[in-house]
């Protein structure tokens, strides 16, 4: 997958450069992001996308040395599952 990196947002486009995926992570201060929005289209559903995409967020919030707080019911339980990413959050 040829995930697109943006200011709060991790993002994946098709070959028409519609959104089919993403995971949003708006500011909450210079230091703090939350996590509000995992959207994966219908068409790319079961492949295990949301969950590259929790993950390219993580490492791109641990690399800006930023903390995240979680609205979205998918990061919590992509976070309950994932220990290993548990640092970044506040």
């Amino acid at each position: 997958m040829n995930f697109i990196h943006n200011k709060n947002q991790v993002a994946l486009y098709n070959h028409t450069n519609e959104l089919i995926a993403e995971v949003t992570f708006p500011d909450i201060d210079a230091t703090t992001v939350v996590i509000n929005r995992t959207f994966v289209d219908d068409s790319l559903r079961g492949q295990g996308i949301a969950g590259q995409l929790m993950q390219e967020a993580a490492l791109q919030l641990r690399s800006e040395r930023k903390k995240a707080a979680l609205a979205c019911s998918y990061a919590i339980n992509w976070f309950d599952k994932h220990p290993e990413y548990r640092d970044i959050l506040i």
